[in-house]
């Protein structure tokens, strides 16, 4: 009997770290990635960066309240998310007179992270992907006063 019971165990261990290898294998996703901000950052802002009605991807901003820093990044989407595009983003503070932060590049899935120290101060943040239809660019200004 016992030899029954070992492989029915090491079926189930090989299931389960199949599980796991498919699970991490992965590639991280706007909506399902772990935060790659870091811990503590939470979600505050999502916008869509679209140009003429088709979308190119979406500006995520997010804030941390032990560091008083604003997270920004831009992920690609449809045909634009795996796909070595130029994406870019950027973040001040506002009434600054350089982005403080900007990361651009040929990516596969994201722009970013970038940040800003903003405690008690509102951010500006513009983000950019250059699609196989054209490039969606979107600017929010004044916007997570904290």
């Amino acid at each position: 009997m016992r030899l029954h019971r070992m492989p029915a165990t090491l079926a189930s261990v090989v299931a389960l770290t199949a599980c796991a290898v498919t699970l991490t294998a992965t590639p991280a996703g706007a909506s399902g990635a772990a935060n790659p901000c870091g811990s503590g950052y939470k979600l505050v802002g999502s916008y869509t960066i679209a140009k003429y009605g088709t979308k190119y991807g979406t500006l995520e901003v997010r804030w941390s309240a032990a560091t008083g820093k604003n997270c920004a990044l831009a992920y690609g989407s449809g045909a634009n998310y795996g796909r070595a595009d130029h994406k870019s983003v950027r973040i001040e503070t506002t009434g600054s007179t350089r982005w403080a932060d900007t990361d651009w590049g040929n990516y596969k899935y994201y722009a970013g992270p970038v940040y800003v120290s903003a405690r008690n101060t509102c951010i500006n943040v513009a983000a950019h992907i250059r699609g196989t239809r054209g490039t969606g660019f979107l600017s929010k200004r004044s916007v997570h006063c904290g």
